[in-house]
């Protein structure tokens, strides 16, 4: 019996089974928006096929772009194999996987309850609350999801580690709760080098694939890993409503997965420098980061194999503190998102979690810093000459602002 790979291995050789047919080494791009079909029936049956959440027949044809691209599904396997998941479907935002994701598993499963555990990317908060996708949803903490479901739920939402403030759900205790009611975890910032959510219960991975997939900041789109039957009634989804990646988008992501176990352990190294470095820094009151609690039930060393390259931290100087940090910084990029190769620096209540209710909004003197590549030393030298730099708003709070 052949041992398995190392996931290192893996993400160089994953989804590239058809490339010796092909006869080429690296990996193609398909930018074809429709294609020949063999005749009339094996076409229309191909259609049927892919418009009902199938693959292509091996007879058959891929008939048109928004239902299969081969460049697509490439990155798609190589996905599923480091989530250890039987199938993934990719789309064109982590938005629109999520989106995906409700859709399939409420109205169009006749479930119109969604249970939600918060802290919760703020995107996916404002969704859920918005009930433009016609659900209901109920927010709760970690330990209240039993309490939460209901007849009609039809997802439980979790996210761990969580965005901003990187609290540690335990996600075998949430399955465990949710029962027969399937729990998708948003697994962005742990990445599937350092977390499988799969083979802890979970029915659902899915990641931002903008941030620490892709790499490099030059791709936008979302993935969900799951099983096939889950799969095909999200390319059902994906389908009607046409939410798809683009071919180049997802040779960029492909590409981008080689490196991820390399990258993700140098970002993460960094980040631990760097947070022992926070921890004793006047300017800070409060540092977030897996861990630093000790990790008293465990949950870590259960779940992950590593902790990461995403901190926040509270400003003792509140948000006029904060402010003045994210406009004197140089080498991290005042900006959203994350995971690339660069390190930025953002505002969470301001901006990703602006449209999240007050209730469960980052307060106003929290930052979120992403580390990249960079020397950690340089990186530290940056926040070093930003603390020092002096308060450029009146005052110590976000007085009249609406997410204060």
């Amino acid at each position: 019996m052949t041992a398995p790979l190392h996931p290192d291995t893996v993400a160089v050789h994953s989804g590239r089974s058809d490339l010796e047919a092909l006869g080429v080494h690296a990996l193609p791009i398909d930018l074809s928006t429709t294609n020949p079909l063999p005749d009339i029936e094996r076409g229309g049956d191909s259609y049927e096929a892919m418009a009902t959440g199938g693959r292509p027949p091996a007879d058959g044809s891929m008939v048109y772009a928004r239902l299969w691209n081969p460049t697509v599904g490439r990155f798609e396997d190589a996905l599923a194999e480091l989530e250890h998941a039987e199938a993934a479907v990719a789309f064109a935002s982590g938005m629109a996987a999520m989106t995906a994701v409700i859709l399939a598993h409420g109205p169009a499963a006749g479930k119109n309850h969604v249970v939600a555990v918060r802290p919760l990317y703020g995107g996916t908060d404002h969704l859920l609350g918005s009930g433009l996708l016609g659900v209901e949803t109920t927010y709760c903490h970690p330990a209240e999801v039993a309490a939460s479901i209901r007849p009609d739920t039809g997802l439980v939402v979790v996210e761990t580690p969580a965005n901003p403030t990187l609290e540690i759900a335990d996600i075998a205790a949430v399955v465990a709760q949710a029962g027969v009611v399937p729990v998708v975890v948003d697994n962005t910032f742990a990445t599937p080098v350092l977390q499988n959510p799969l083979d802890h219960g979970a029915a659902m991975s899915l990641h931002s694939a903008t941030k620490y997939l892709g790499g490099h900041g030059d791709v936008i789109a979302g993935v969900v890993a799951c099983d096939e039957q889950t799969a095909e009634a999200l390319r059902r989804v994906r389908a009607v409503t046409g939410g798809l990646l683009h071919p180049l988008g997802a040779y960029l992501l492909h590409r981008g997965l080689a490196t991820l176990p390399v990258r993700m352990r140098a970002q993460q190294e960094s980040a631990r420098r760097i947070v022992q470095w926070l921890i004793d820094r006047p300017e800070i009151a409060e540092v977030f980061y897996p861990g630093l609690d000790d990790d008293p039930q465990g949950i870590i060393q259960r779940q992950m194999r590593g902790t990461g390259a995403m901190i926040a931290m509270r400003m003792r100087g509140g948000y006029a503190a904060a402010s003045a940090v994210t406009s004197s910084t140089s080498l991290f990029t005042h900006a959203v998102s994350l995971g690339g190769v660069d390190s930025l620096i953002q505002h969470p209540a301001a901006l990703t979690h602006r449209p999240v209710p007050a209730e469960a909004r980052p307060d106003a003197d929290v930052l979120r810093l992403s580390i990249g590549l960079e020397n950690v030393d340089d990186l530290i030298t940056d926040l070093a000459q930003a603390f020092a730099a002096p308060s450029r708003v009146e005052g110590t709070v976000a007085s009249g602002r609406p997410w204060a």
